[in-house]
């Protein structure tokens, strides 16, 4: 049984954790509605450019198509981009994106495939566990607070200059989407080349799957995919980084609610069996007394 002095120590610490959580679930509830609010408002230029180059490609593929569009012809090296934070502390946030990531290397595997594997944030490098030589590229975010295109950009233009030189022949892009302060959704996406939605082909040619009227571009389709392609990446790349900062924040509101919680149960706990021994010491004490006072 663990004595007095012990148990108030016990006590006295689990309490300043208590304090610490508290004060880090508060920051992250602060950190996390400006977060959303980003995130949320960067999906629809994500999802409309996405939209805007699949009807595109749609109409300009063939022959002659950039290869970010066709794809080099082959299926063999598959880069997967693995997005996660720089800070723990955040529940199973970062481990859900990197089981994802895992699953997916797995499968790849099985077919024949070689995987690669191109992290971003400093709580991705623990697939070198698993792939001590598959790890090809760790970008750092330790100098980012908050997400910006313009790093967005920096890992985008990283990976079309791997992919010109022939490193990999398919990307694919892991991060957690953001649904709820309760809810980050691990999600996969294929970044290069472009995943063109196939068409119905009953259809008229002047009307997309969407009901779009017929466009005539200016200048042709081909060179305005030239300009929107390597866009398209570094948008995708940076809404992954926007619903990382709102999955992130809104994952470690979660979990320091919860350690705060299971702190305030062990304190109580504690303070039973603090108690219970401290009487049980009084109780001892008061029979040696009245036993040495009979004695007399």
């Amino acid at each position: 049984m663990a004595s007095l002095k012990a148990l108030k120590i016990r006590i006295n610490s689990v309490k300043s954790t208590q304090k610490i959580t508290k004060a880090m679930k508060m920051v992250a509830a602060a950190k996390l509605r400006r977060a959303q609010e980003a995130a949320m408002a960067g999906r629809p230029y994500a999802e409309r450019i996405e939209s805007v180059v699949a009807s595109l490609a749609a109409r300009a593929g063939g022959e002659g198509a950039s290869p970010l569009l066709a794809g080099t012809g082959k299926d063999q090296v598959h880069m997967l981009v693995v997005v996660t934070s720089e800070r723990g502390l955040a529940g199973a946030f970062n481990t859900n994106i990197v089981r994802a990531a895992r699953r997916k290397a797995e499968e790849l595997e099985a077919a024949g495939k070689t995987v690669r594997f191109y992290t971003v944030g400093r709580k991705g490098r623990v697939i070198k566990r698993f792939y001590p030589t598959g790890v090809v590229a760790d970008h750092d975010l330790s100098t980012m607070k908050v997400a910006r295109f313009d790093e967005a950009k920096a890992i985008a233009d990283d990976l079309l200059a791997r992919y010109a030189a022939g490193e990999f022949d398919v990307a694919h892009l892991f991060y957690a989407k953001f649904q709820s302060a309760l809810v980050q959704i691990p999600t996969t996406q294929q970044i290069i080349p472009v995943s063109v939605p196939t068409r119905d082909p009953k259809l008229a040619p002047t009307l997309s799957n969407d009901g779009d009227a017929a466009v005539e571009y200016e200048p042709s389709e081909e060179q305005i995919l030239a300009d929107l392609l390597p866009r398209n990446v570094a948008v995708q790349v940076f809404r992954a980084l926007l619903e990382n900062a709102a999955s992130e924040q809104g994952s470690r509101m979660n979990a320091m609610d919860n350690a705060t919680r299971n702190a305030g149960d062990m304190i109580n706990r504690l303070s039973i069996q603090y108690n219970r021994t401290r009487q049980a010491a009084i109780t001892t004490e008061l029979v040696e007394i009245i036993s040495g006072a009979e004695a007399l």
